[in-house]
């Protein structure tokens, strides 16, 4: 289901059930009830609820969105790696050259069609893609440079395997939800409270009323598809292997 779908099912939904209960409830309230008694500590209170989950709320956006920025550094800082190693490779005979390059293509190949939907799927990465990095780093460090030119590309070419296999290996970390579930526990339930607290303030079937109920359901519901889309960087929402095809037109 698309991910446009969800969140507009889910503005909808809320929509309808704070508009329905709005309409019932006020079908049952009596002819002599005065809306304007509406005690001052509920206002306060009503008021109170909405700061505090707004605090909670802001907080888990902000630790999605970090997460969700450290995940594009990620994937760019692996894939940039693999592409020093496949340039500076230039420096070795032809045959040492085109194996790590190859050996790097099919690499970033693998990653990109086959271990990316494992990732998005399982949280987590494959034993497959742990071999062909290996297999890269095999390449690099069993070669034994024949002269001071190729020696003074050796240890870079080290380096770089190095920082691809730290990226991957933050890759794997990051591949799973952020957000624990106690803290998705108290976002839903604060949403519900934070919605359902309006109805102290005794909400009439005015156009106005209405209009500002749905929208303050349809804002928490946004909210919350907003966390649930950034939460998980690598499965939803985030072309993060981007920077592959940037430096590899063609994995």
């Amino acid at each position: 289901m698309s991910q446009w779908l969800v969140l507009t099912l889910a503005m909808v939904a809320a929509c309808g059930v704070v508009l329905t209960i709005t309409v019932l409830k006020e079908r049952r309230i009596s002819e002599d009830d005065d809306p304007t008694e509406t005690p001052d500590v509920i206002e306060y209170l009503t008021m109170m609820v909405g700061v505090v989950y707004a605090i909670v709320l802001g907080l888990a956006i902000a630790g999605v969105w970090e997460a969700r920025s450290a995940a594009e550094d990620t994937v760019r800082t692996e894939a940039q790696a693999l592409h020093e190693v496949s340039a500076r490779a230039r420096a070795y005979p032809a045959p040492v050259r085109d194996r790590i390059r190859s050996d790097v293509g099919t690499y970033v190949s693998y990653v990109v069609h086959k271990e990316w939907p494992v990732m998005a799927e399982k949280g987590e990465l494959t034993d497959r893609g742990t071999a062909l990095l290996t297999k890269v780093r095999a390449d690099v460090t069993d070669y034994r440079p024949r002269n001071d030119f190729e020696g003074q590309s050796y240890q870079p070419l080290v380096d770089q395997v190095a920082v691809a296999d730290g990226a991957r290996s933050a890759r794997a970390d990051a591949a799973g939800s952020t957000l624990p579930g106690v803290v998705w526990f108290g976002l839903i339930i604060g949403g519900a409270i934070s919605i359902g607290v309006m109805f102290t303030l005794q909400i009439r079937r005015s156009g106005r009323e209405l209009l500002m109920a749905g929208l303050f359901s349809a804002l928490i519901a946004f909210l919350l598809f907003l966390v649930w889309d950034f939460d998980a960087p690598y499965s939803r929402g985030l072309a993060a292997a981007a920077p592959f095809f940037d430096l590899f037109p063609h994995p």
